[in-house]
């Protein structure tokens, strides 16, 4: 599902104009991002929880030459799903 799809649902589902959904897209997404930034978590109960995490610094290798190289530590963004999300996806099978 591509953003402008989301988009379109929001909007029929809660019988608002497009671009109503889509500022409200918007709102949720800078949110997320703006807690996330901050440290902090970002819980949806029952979709599931964002988080950051810190990364160390490693080595890897370059797949072409197998060269040795050294990779910086970062920040990544955790996404662990919640119990209901869990549920529906797994009904599928």
């Amino acid at each position: 599902m591509t953003k402008a799809e989301l988009v379109d649902k929001i909007a029929k589902d809660a019988c608002i104009t497009k671009k109503a959904a889509e500022q409200a897209l918007a709102s949720v997404e800078s949110g997320v991002q703006d807690s996330l930034k901050k440290g902090k978590k970002v819980t949806l109960v029952g979709f599931g929880t964002f988080s950051v995490a810190k990364r160390a610094a490693r080595n890897g290798r370059n797949p072409q030459t197998g060269a040795v190289i050294k990779i910086k530590a970062c920040k990544v963004v955790r996404f662990r799903p919640g119990k209901t999300l869990k549920t529906v996806v797994n009904s599928g099978r």
